[in-house]
């Protein structure tokens, strides 16, 4: 694997992409009467767990490649950023599971009164928990994309605009001082009106 600026930008851009895809798997919060499965919670925290092995994996890899004066350590900070937020996604689905699977121990004693306080304060738990996801994984994937951003080589209209720019500080060579405004711009005429 090359690691070049495009390639990173790229690379960046696809995580974002992954963490964009899982945000939009989770189930909607506030509904008490149509929790999420267990079985796609615990599917999507095993994908998530998959994508924290992969921002891993692109940490140790442009760590261990890093080729001098390449936009490396931008690259791999903003696969580092996107971690964080990805273990709180992944913990807060847990805490979902785990409220999932409490439901599912008491749902015959949903009669009782403690147990339906019990059990309406883990669907609470389980509505704030998607929150947290949810708000968690957006600040991945908007941390990826803006690293993909920052890494990102200047488009070829960019570099052409850059290349044809007229100042100094581009290496282009100053103009010429004007000549005085008097000896080469005519004396404006005075109209008079009828």
């Amino acid at each position: 694997m090359t690691t070049n600026p495009l390639a990173d930008a790229l690379a960046l851009r696809a995580m974002a992409s992954n963490f964009d895809a899982q945000r939009g798997k989770l189930p909607v919060p506030g509904d008490p009467h149509r929790l999420p499965g267990s079985i796609a919670v615990a599917r999507q925290i095993s994908e998530l767990g998959k994508l924290l092995t992969e921002l891993g994996d692109e940490v140790l890899f442009r760590t261990v490649d890093k080729s001098p004066g390449s936009s490396t350590s931008l690259t791999v900070s903003g696969f580092s950023a996107a971690v964080r937020p990805a273990g709180e996604a992944a913990s807060a689905l847990g805490e979902v599971a785990e409220q999932l699977a409490f439901l599912e121990r008491t749902e015959h004693l949903h009669d009782l009164p403690d147990s339906r306080d019990a059990r309406e304060a883990a669907g609470r738990v389980i509505d704030e928990a998607l929150g947290t996801a949810d708000t968690a994984l957006r600040g991945a994937a908007d941390s990826l994309h803006a690293a993909s951003t920052a890494v990102s080589p200047p488009s070829r209209r960019l570099r052409a605009a850059l290349g044809r720019t007229t100042s100094p500080a581009y290496g282009a060579v100053p103009a010429a001082p004007a000549a005085s405004a008097s000896a080469t711009t005519p004396a404006p005429r005075a109209v008079r009106g009828r």
